[in-house]
C-alpha cells in the first residue's frame, strides 16, 4: 500500500513537471521546419527494398 502511496505521488510530481515545462514552451514556436518543395537539399526518397533502385 505503501509503494502505491509512494509511485503515486511520483507520478503526480512528474506529471506536474512536465507540465510547467509545456507551459513555459511559447505558443508561436514551431517544433518542425519543413523545407520548401523547392529546395535542392532535400532528400531524395528512399525504395522499399533497400539497394534496389527505384523504377521510373
Amino acid at each position: 500500500m505503501i509503494r502505491l502511496l509512494i509511485a503515486g505521488a511520483a507520478v503526480c510530481v512528474a506529471y506536474r513537471i512536465v507540465r510547467e515545462i509545456v507551459h513555459e514552451v511559447p505558443d508561436d514556436f514551431d517544433p518542425l521546419l519543413l523545407p520548401s518543395p523547392d529546395d535542392d537539399k532535400s532528400l531524395p526518397r528512399q525504395s522499399a527494398a533497400m539497394g534496389v533502385e527505384p523504377q521510373r
